[in-house]
């Protein structure tokens, strides 16, 4: 799987290039992650857009990337969602327990807010 990777001051901006958020998918990103971690990235939003439609057997890997990425003190937000992806993660519950926005300006937004939380908790 492909993935357009733009970094950024404050976070790395995933894109998959793919219609279907499957399991294969959602395993591939979990490793793009990682590897970006293991080179300093700790802050990710992971764009969408491209997909059409969901397999929700990509459900526990996601949580599972969104528990990796918390751990190791970064952020993780989902955005660009379509309707038919966003309708299938309510439907699992899944927006309870993932950062998901209509917007990229929403998902950077989130990720700035909790590099503050962070740097606040931290300080003495």
């Amino acid at each position: 799987m492909e993935f357009k990777i733009d970094t950024k001051a404050n976070y790395v901006l995933v894109l998959p290039e793919t219609v279907t958020l499957n399991e294969n998918m959602a395993e591939q990103l979990r490793q793009k992650v990682k590897e970006l971690t293991l080179e300093n990235s700790h802050n990710f939003i992971v764009d969408l857009s491209n997909c059409l439609n969901c397999d929700l057997g990509a459900e526990s890997i996601l949580l599972d990337l969104h528990q990796y990425v918390y751990d190791n003190d970064g952020s993780l937000v989902f955005t660009g969602l379509q309707d038919t992806v966003m309708n299938s993660m309510k439907k699992e519950q899944l927006h309870l327990s993932l950062n998901l926005t209509p917007t990229l300006i929403e998902a950077i937004e989130i990720i700035n807010m909790e590099i503050l939380e962070r740097d606040f908790l931290k300080e003495p």
